[in-house]
This record gives structure tokens, sequence and C-alpha cells, in this order.
């Protein structure tokens, strides 16, 4: 089985969820990658709530994180009800009580991991339980330590240039932090510090010239472009992905991305989340050993 898997936007299937979404009504999901594919730790896809849709409270015995990509929906959660909006996002940990709400005129859709996956076998590993009991919901607020497992993203935070304490909504932290290296710029979106353990979401960047050479990880990871177009390559094999498509990398896959002569953009997930050490194995710096051993030896 291949290591690696790569799904086309224009050849995405929206189904019904079934037992992953218990009693729902005007939901369908868009699996891109799952256990079908080979995947250990990784169940990534897209799900879509019409309006007047929803997903009555149920649990998961797996994590589930979120990013909203279009229209607005309520979550209910015993930690807050929240009303969600493009660009926000969150975790809710294992068997936490949760249930999604339509809301507003248009459909709702977010990219969601779950890791481990779903497995069918085991009734999507899903429980229906006692609905959540009607609160006020309320937007997602980063100061606001009450709703701590919720936060949002913009375009304005992946710009290295407006990141003074001036334009920061929360207090300068490793939380506001962005990573800029060779084009390349990330920001962490779910953690664990958000209170996620099994699984991470984050943003990337790359600019004109970003570049990440082949390399492989001890960990799966998911792609999904968001805006424009990079050239990449898993296992030697050549692809040029653009806004929508979806790939998935396998623990050992080697992979690369360039960009193209314009920034692209891509939300990414790691399952399980990156060791303290060694979660990068460069093909170019192992090259580099191999000459110093003819060298020496």
């Amino acid at each position: 089985m291949a290591r690696f898997v790569v799904r086309r936007a224009r050849e995405a299937e929206y189904t019904d969820p079934g037992a992953l979404a218990p009693g729902a009504e005007g939901v369908t999901r868009w699996r891109a990658v799952g256990e079908a594919d080979g995947a250990a730790h990784t169940d990534f896809g897209i799900t879509r709530l019409d309006v007047g849709g929803r997903i009555p409270t149920h649990v998961h015995s797996f994590e589930e994180s979120f990013h909203v990509l279009d229209g607005e929906v309520i979550l209910a959660t015993p930690e807050a009800t929240v009303h969600l909006v493009a660009g926000d996002y969150g975790v809710i940990p294992i068997g936490v009580p949760h249930a999604w709400r339509a809301v507003g005129e248009h459909r709702a859709e977010w990219s969601d991991l779950f890791t481990p996956p779903a497995r069918a076998r085991h009734g999507s590993d899903t429980y229906r339980v006692a609905d959540l009991a009607d609160v006020t919901p309320v937007a997602v607020d980063p100061r606001d330590p009450r709703t701590r497992s919720f936060g949002n993203i913009t375009a304005d935070h992946m710009n290295p240039g407006r990141q003074s304490q001036e334009l920061l909504a929360v207090s300068a932290s490793m939380r506001t932090a962005l990573l800029v290296y060779s084009g390349i710029t990330l920001k962490m979106m779910v953690d664990s510090d958000l209170g996620a353990t099994l699984g991470t979401m984050f943003m990337v960047q790359y600019e004109p010239d970003g570049k990440a050479g082949t390399h492989d990880h001890p960990l799966e990871e998911a792609y999904l472009i968001t805006e424009g177009q990079v050239a990449a390559t898993f296992d030697g094999e050549e692809f040029l992905l653009e806004t929508g498509d979806i790939a998935w990398a396998g623990v050992g896959c080697e992979h690369s991305f360039a960009a193209t002569g314009a920034p692209v953009r891509w939300l990414e997930t790691q399952a399980p989340q990156m060791p303290p050490r060694h979660a990068y194995r460069f093909a170019r710096d192992w090259q580099y050993l191999e000459e110093r051993l003819e060298e020496e030896l």
C-alpha cells in the first residue's frame, strides 16, 4: 500500500457520515484520508452542515480538531457554546459531549482531524448521549480563558510584519509566535497548549521562494491547500497541489514542497504530536554525512 494519498478537490465526494454523526440532519462529509488508506493516526476531511442542519449531542473515543472554512455554526460543549465563523478553530478532547447546530443563511463548512481514525467496524467510535442544556452562544475570544479550547486565525496572523504587541489581540508569548524560515511561515493553532494530546493543527504559508527539501517524519501529516498552489513530491512522485486539494503523508513517506512563484497557504495536521527531538529526517543532511564519511574513511 502507498505511503501517501493525493485527493483532488474536483473529485471530492460528500456523503452521509452515518454512525459518525448519530441522529444528524443536513450533514455530509468528505473523508479524504482514513483507516482504509493505511492511516494509523489520521482521519482527515471536510464536513458540511446545511442550513437548518444539526448533529445532536454525542461523544467520540477519538480526539477531534477542526477549522471553520466557510459560513458559521454553533458548537456546544460543557466548556462553552460558541458561535463559530470562518477562521475559528478548536479541539474537542476524547469523551467530551458536543453538538453542532446550523446558524445563518448559508451552509457551514469545516475541516476536521479525528485521531486515531474513526473505525466503521466499531460504530465509528461515536456514542449518542443526553443533550446539553441550551445556553446563549458566545463568540470565540482568544483572550478569555473560559473558552480555552478555541482560537481564531486570519491572514494578518501569518504576516511577520504585523506581530507587534499593539496589533496582537493576545499578549505576546509562544501562543502568538510565528515560526519563519526558508521562505516559510508557520502558525500553530491546535496543540498541547490548547488542550490537544494526540494531534496538532497549524497554518503554513510559503512565499514565492519558499521550499522544504526532501524529508520524512515518525508521524503522519495531512495537508489542505487553502490558497494558491504548491509543487509537492511524495515518495518520488510529483504533484501540483491546488486550492481545495488534500494530501496525506504516512510515516516514512519522503516528501518535499516548493512554491511555484506565488504565495501558497495550507492547513496542516500532524498525528501523533511531534516528538521533542528528531521529528524531521532531511535527506540532504544525511547525504552530507555520507560525503564526510567518504573523506574520513
